[in-house]
């Protein structure tokens, strides 16, 4: 399947993630969100790095605060089915509220 060999090139950690304590939580917390099987393994395809990413300390608090700044439920889940690299990629503190005060 093409969508498992983009995971796999783009993020052989796959092999060495701790599939109990990081990958499966991360995927049921994103199914907790409204997101369904299919948008999930299309993020992960997207951005493969988001099964190893730290749901307390990357995850949560990133989506907590989108919702302070106010997008509801379902704009949270578009955002991150659409751009799932957000989540995992930059800085809560250092990119991302930088940039919307400066807005």
């Amino acid at each position: 399947d093409i969508a498992v060999r983009k995971v796999v090139v783009d993020f052989p950690m796959v092999f060495y993630s701790r599939l109990e304590q990081t990958s499966k939580p991360v995927v049921m917390w994103l199914k907790g969100l409204g997101i369904d099987d299919s948008q999930v393994a299309d993020m992960i395809t997207k951005f493969p790095q988001l099964i190893g990413c730290r749901l307390e300390e990357n995850l949560k608090p990133t989506v907590r605060w989108l919702k302070e700044v106010g997008l509801d439920d379902s704009q949270v889940a578009k955002m991150l089915t659409t751009h799932p690299h957000l989540i995992g990629s930059y800085s809560l503190e250092k990119t991302l509220k930088p940039r919307v005060q400066w807005l």
